[in-house]
């Protein structure tokens, strides 16, 4: 059965924080997601605009580029420093209204077991098409490790029904690739909820992205889990990922980008077996757990809503 509405990360984040932040303070303000006045403005509460999107998205640019719209909106909360950044300096923000409070993702059981050599080294890439499947699979083509197999999430269905029934068709073509590499699997949609409880069954998130990025969910609940991540150092994914992920330069040149995933890809699978490699996993579950949990995050929602009510 198709999922009928949109789950993408904009829908989670929101999910979360209506699950730990309070109520009595989520009540007192009106969050805009993404999209200006894609609800209406309230005329009575604290309107938020929770900007998650890229600047130069075409439902966005126009009306950020005309100044009179921006008093509309008693804060702008960013999902990045990154993002916050580029929209600084497109759009000149009201930087006294502006802030960052980063996404994040509930506790996600880990790997149970580490890594031995000779075990079956399986990777996960679970994000939308155009992001970036068509390099992975140009890298998979090229990696040799036998061990090295690559299960495929990739769908326009996580934004639901409509949109998938709009768009999907034109990535047929690259799911039937999927489909017929040997070393690849190609599953398709699966809801969150069964990502991250089956995302201690991988030992590698790859995500060659061409797609600038404001944050990444999928990267940051692999590294909840444990996982060594590959990705490129696109828009805000060093920023997400710190120090921790192998990062690939990001090309233009496909085919190039390519090429170095798949060298990126058995280098990690190589660094399974090095020494401190359960010391760098760790300290990895770590930092996503104390700067992103949203246990964690919750808090610096509290906060700010507390401090603009009380200034309002």
């Amino acid at each position: 059965m198709i999922n009928q509405n949109p789950r993408g990360g904009t829908e989670l984040q929101f999910e979360y924080l209506r699950k730990h932040v309070d109520p009595k303070l989520l009540d007192q303000v009106q969050i805009c997601t993404s999209v200006p006045e894609s609800i209406p403005l309230s005329k009575d509460k604290i309107n938020i605009l929770w900007q998650k999107n890229s600047y130069d998205q075409p439902n966005l640019a126009p009306w950020f580029k005309d100044k009179s719209n921006h008093n509309k909106y008693d804060w702008y909360v960013f999902n990045s420093n990154w993002n916050f950044e580029k929209f600084r300096m497109m759009f000149d923000i009201p930087l006294e209204r502006s802030l960052v409070i980063k996404n994040g993702v509930d506790t996600i059981e880990p790997i149970p077991t580490i890594y031995k050599k000779g075990d079956p080294i399986k990777i996960i890439h679970h994000c939308t098409p155009w992001r970036g499947l068509s390099v992975l699979l140009g890298a998979m083509q090229l990696v040799k490790n036998p061990l090295i197999s690559l299960d495929v999430y990739s769908s326009t269905e996580v934004y639901g029904k409509s949109f998938h029934d709009q768009t999907d068709d034109q990535y047929k073509a690259l799911y039937d690739q999927a489909r017929q590499l040997p070393n690849v699997n190609y599953i398709g949609y699966k809801p969150n909820e069964y990502i991250k409880q089956h995302l201690k069954d991988y030992r590698l998130f790859v995500y060659p992205s061409i797609w600038e990025e404001t944050f990444c969910i999928s990267l940051i609940e692999a590294m909840a889990a444990g996982l060594y991540c590959v990705t490129t150092n696109y828009g805000a994914l060093f920023e997400t990922g710190a120090e921790f992920p192998m990062y690939i330069p990001y090309s233009d040149n496909y085919e190039s980008l390519a090429r170095k995933f798949a060298q990126g890809i058995e280098v990690a699978a190589q660094s399974l077996e090095a020494p401190g490699i359960q010391d760098h996993l760790k300290m990895q579950r770590d930092y996503v757990n104390r700067f992103y949990n949203w246990n964690v995050k919750s808090i610096s929602w509290t906060r700010f809503l507390q401090g603009a009510i009380n200034a309002k």
